[in-house]
Order: C-alpha cells, then sequence, then structure tokens
C-alpha cells in the first residue's frame, strides 16, 4: 500500500464502527495538520472493528486503535514529524507490550 512516490500515509478507518466511534473527526484533525512527504486519507475497514477508530500509518506498519481527535497532535508530533510511536495508542494486536 506505499504511495507510489514513497510518500508516508497515514490511513484513517471511515467504516461503519469506527465512524459511529468518530473517525470523521479524526480523519479531519489529520487533514488540519498537514505534515510534508505525507499523505492522510480516509479507508475502508482495516478489520479492527472493535478497537475503533483505527489508523494505520504505512509504511511504517503501525497501527493506532482508540485514536480520538485529541490524540492527533501528539502523533503528528511525536511519530510523523520525529519518528517515534506514541506508546499508549498502539494497537496491542499488531504491537504486543514486552515485558
Amino acid at each position: 500500500m506505499e504511495d507510489p512516490a514513497g510518500q508516508r500515509q497515514v490511513l484513517v478507518c471511515q467504516y461503519q464502527n469506527c465512524l459511529a466511534r468518530g473517525s470523521a473527526q479524526v480523519l479531519a484533525a489529520f487533514q488540519s495538520q498537514p505534515v510534508p512527504d505525507t499523505s492522510i486519507s480516509a479507508s475502508g475497514c482495516l478489520g479492527q472493528c472493535n478497537m475503533g477508530p483505527n489508523v494505520r500509518v504505512v509504511p511504517d506498519e503501525v497501527w493506532y486503535c482508540r485514536v480520538q481527535p485529541s490524540d492527533v497532535p501528539a502523533v503528528v508530533e511525536e511519530h510523523l514529524q520525529a519518528g517515534h510511536a506514541v506508546e499508549s495508542l498502539l494497537h496491542p494486536r499488531f504491537h504486543p507490550k514486552r515485558f
């Protein structure tokens, strides 16, 4: 799913469960904070409906769950600009905690 230009993509699920939990507002929050070389896109179902709203960053393969509009500045600053995933939002199925 990597963009042909090598650009990072932020995919924000806009399918039923995520949409019902506020993913349209999450998408709007990302779109209001553009980041160079990063595209923000609405996506169809990401298959993680019980953990929505879901956000997937490719090609990084970082999955965030239960994202709220108030979380977006941290994702933009810490992940998209500084390169560090936001630990508190990581989806446990794809990023299990290591003890």
